[in-house]
């Protein structure tokens, strides 16, 4: 059986707060994509849709991210 070279806890602490940032900006692009597209078409639904896709996104993204990074 092969061992996996074990990764140092500040390098983890690093990803994850990489991994934490992009879950902001997906979120926060997510939220001016639907301010834009509400503007476009006249609606007033697209901003909080958009904004709550973005967030699923953004934690499936995370939680992949985390668990790529605990193996």
């Amino acid at each position: 059986m092969e061992k996996k070279p074990q990764k140092k806890p500040l390098n983890k602490a690093i990803a994850l707060s990489g991994a934490g940032l992009q879950m902001g900006l997906t979120i926060y692009l997510g939220f001016l994509l639907g301010k834009w597209l509400d503007k476009q078409f006249h609606f007033s639904f697209l901003t909080e849709t958009i904004t709550l896709l973005a967030i699923f996104l953004a934690m499936y993204s995370l939680i992949k991210q985390a668990n790529k990074i605990n193996e």
